[in-house]
């Protein structure tokens, strides 16, 4: 009796633990020459693996099909991956935001401590073994098929990532099986990516690459409802936008027309507009003689004035001391709502995740496995889930993975009669 886990990252090497700790007989193929390579560059190279917030704020993070994860979030939480890997030597860190990172702030040590957890469950692990296509008999899945010839299985699993970061061998090929067998993949696209963007008013952007302002608030906004805001970073590029406020609002956004939707950025969300327009006086006051774009640079980066001041329609070259009250309220609008056009997202490859996947309704929430077809389990990110940046995505990988491999083993014991199938 045997599982075969297709991809070895974080929903591969999961399922592989999980399932090899209920007393299955697992493969791992990997295509590539070593496991884990998505792992190995998420977060900076440091891996950002899970968040160590509470049950309600995990699931606030899942921009897609929350509810979908209930059940198997209650059998494999944040706090259980922690302390999976804390029981096997490694430390681990909190960091702001409850982010979850290895003490060592080196994401080997990550795939390292699971590459020693599976081979000590006795998970066999084949390197360079590229799956060609699933092997599918009368509505139940009998194994795979790779380039070396036909491998049968009694249960397989499919863990092969989504198509963001090709290079690390997420290149769709879980969708295309999916849909082979009988699966709706909805429509993908980039998430947790850059977006091309351009100041409203017509200021080039590109005038503001390098610049990078912290504790802003960033709000999309949808016709006139403003759909999220998020205090953080970010930071603006020749062709629009990026960092972390950036990312996360960018999970929200698809290939949807863009016309109705919008940015806007607080440069000073510490301060009301009232107390905000006294700092405002109190400036002009101090320096009545001083050019409005002189005065503007003890508020704003530099490469921020003009763009600023632009948007407001004030003269940048207007003593301090001449700026009418229209002006001036004028001026504060655009400190508080300075507005960003969303021209479009940044291409999948620079994408931390994609959004879209294999229906989640074709799969059973609990055991990860597919409604149509006998023996075939998903995981990861090729299911139609995904969250904001901070640990979140990978923890969805972890838990899906994890109750896929739980399943797989626990059906092959014998002790999951319900679905417990004869072959």
């Amino acid at each position: 009796m045997k599982v075969i886990v297709v991809g070895g990252g974080a929903a591969g090497l999961a399922a592989a633990i999980s399932a090899a700790g209920e007393g299955a007989q697992v493969l791992l193929l990997e295509k590539n020459e070593k496991l884990g390579r998505k792992i190995y560059i998420t977060g900076k190279g440091r891996c950002n693996l899970t968040n160590a917030c509470d049950d309600d704020e995990f699931f606030r993070h899942i921009m897609r099909n929350p509810r979908f994860m209930y059940s198997s979030y209650r059998s494999f939480s944040c706090r259980d991956m922690m302390e999976l890997l804390e029981s096997a030597g490694l430390r681990l860190k909190v960091e702001r935001g409850s982010r979850v990172f290895p003490a060592s702030d080196h994401a080997s040590d990550v795939t390292r401590t699971l590459g020693r957890i599976a081979a000590g469950r006795g998970v066999g692990i084949r390197l360079n073994t590229a799956v060609r296509n699933l092997i599918i008999e009368d509505g139940i899945c009998r194994g795979v098929k790779t380039a070396e010839g036909d491998m049968s299985a009694d249960r397989v699993i499919v863990a092969t990532g989504g198509l963001s970061y090709p290079s690390t061998g997420s290149t769709g090929d879980g969708y295309k099986w999916a849909r082979a067998a009988g699966h709706d993949v909805r429509e993908l696209f980039p998430s947790l990516v850059p977006l091309a963007a351009a100041v409203d008013g017509g200021w080039d952007i590109a005038s503001m690459a390098g610049l990078s302002p912290r504790n802003v608030t960033l709000t999309l906004i949808r016709g006139k409802k403003r759909t999220r805001s998020e205090i953080g970073e970010m930071l603006f590029t020749h062709e629009g936008i990026s960092g972390p406020l950036v990312l996360t609002l960018s999970s929200m956004i698809s290939g949807e027309d863009l016309s109705g939707m919008r940015l806007e950025l607080d440069w000073k969300p510490a301060l009301s507009e009232d107390e905000l327009d006294a700092r405002l006086l109190r400036e002009f006051d101090a320096a009545p003689k001083k050019s409005l774009k002189n005065v503007m640079r003890s508020l704003l980066p530099e490469s921020a004035v003009m763009p600023v001041l632009s948007q407001s329609e004030t003269d940048p070259d207007a003593p301090a001391a001449e700026v009418t009250k229209a002006a001036r309220l004028s001026l504060l609008h655009a400190l508080k709502s300075f507005r960003l056009k969303i021209k479009g997202l940044g291409p999948m490859e620079g994408a931390v995740i994609t959004r879209g996947g294999i229906d989640t309704r074709q799969i059973d929430p609990a055991t990860m496995e597919s409604k149509l077809i006998k023996g075939l389990f998903f995981a990861g990110e090729v299911l139609d889930v995904d969250a904001t940046t901070g640990g979140f995505n990978l923890q969805i990988a972890w838990t899906t993975g994890w109750a896929a491999g739980a399943a797989a083993g626990r059906i092959l014991q014998g002790q999951d009669k319900q679905t417990f199938y004869t072959e």
